[in-house]
């Protein structure tokens, strides 16, 4: 069954919001080697297991809000299934060369949310 396997928190500094969420929830972060400013995030639940993992970066557009994005066999026919469903793509089908893909999406409700595919050979 599609999950949640992976959080995006847009930030204004960065720097900033990796002190708050270190020190607020001991999230651990790794800065992954990119043109702008990102880190990977590692969390974990109460008991001290592996949490869902996330992603955070320089805020893109003034709106952007936290992403979840839910692990899918195939970004292609889930791309169709929201269509079917009345949701809207804002995002076509990306690679993340390396890692796999990725595309966002809009509920019918307005919500945003993004379809994650791994795929180490993704170029």
């Amino acid at each position: 069954m599609p999950t949640i396997v992976h959080f995006d928190l847009p930030a204004d500094d960065p720097e900033r919001a990796k002190k708050f969420y270190e020190n607020l929830f001991d999230w651990k972060f790794d800065k992954v080697p990119m043109p702008t400013p990102y880190y990977l995030i590692e969390t974990s639940d109460l008991e001290g297991n592996p949490g869902v993992r996330g992603g955070m970066g320089k805020r893109g557009l003034p709106g952007q809000q936290v992403s979840n994005y839910i692990d899918v066999p195939s970004v292609d026919d889930y791309l169709a299934k929201v269509k079917n469903l009345g949701g809207n793509v804002i995002m076509q089908k990306t690679a993340v060369s390396g890692w796999g893909y990725l595309a966002i999406c809009v509920d019918t409700e307005n919500n945003t949310f993004g379809l994650w595919e791994e795929d180490s050979n993704a170029k």
